[in-house]
């Protein structure tokens, strides 16, 4: 229950496991793709950008600009994305307090650990294909999942080092008002 202490009712909270994480990551990538597709498609016409590899590193940079912006935005108002929405997954500080933009903005940061190094292993190994890299994308992803076994709340590194947690969350019931008479 909340208190003043613990006012979103979070600390205690459960965390959810991996697997349930993981399939909230998926639909997140899902989610994300559409983001992407929309962010590309307004910097090509802002910019009338007319061939992909011509402003790619500009079109880049909108891109994880936007993508911060929907998480960050996500994170500090509810603490929740939609896909975390949906998985009932909530994400708050280790008191249980909302996270404020400074320390989601970190968070954001410190997430690219599901993909960096995979990427830059793939890079120096000359991998150039979909398929190699896939592979070792998926193989780290599920290396770095496995490493909040590891850790007693079973949290993720970056969530560690940012101090957040995933919870278990699910909105309080609200009871109908009576009709007025």
């Amino acid at each position: 229950m909340s208190s003043p202490a613990n006012p979103a009712g979070t600390v205690g909270a459960p965390t959810p496991g991996v697997v349930r994480r993981l399939a909230a990551f998926t639909y997140e990538g899902v989610l994300v793709f559409g983001i992407v597709a929309l962010a590309g498609l307004a910097y090509g016409l802002a910019t009338q950008q007319r061939h992909a590899l011509v402003g790619s590193a500009g079109l880049q940079a909108f891109v994880f600009g936007v993508l911060g912006l929907y998480f960050v935005i996500s994170w500090t108002r509810s603490g929740q994305t939609l896909a975390m929405l949906t998985w009932h997954l909530r994400l708050v500080t280790v008191d249980g307090n909302p996270l404020r933009p400074l320390r989601a903005v970190a968070r954001y940061m410190l997430a690219w650990v599901w993909f960096l190094p995979a990427l830059g292993v793939a890079h120096v190994a000359g991998l150039k294909s979909a398929g190699p890299v896939t592979g070792v994308l998926l193989a780290w992803v599920l290396i770095y999942a496995a490493l909040a076994r590891l850790h007693p709340d079973r949290q993720f590194p970056h969530d560690v080092i940012c101090r957040t947690r995933v919870i278990t969350w699910h909105p309080p019931h609200r009871v109908p008002k009576a009709p007025a008479r």
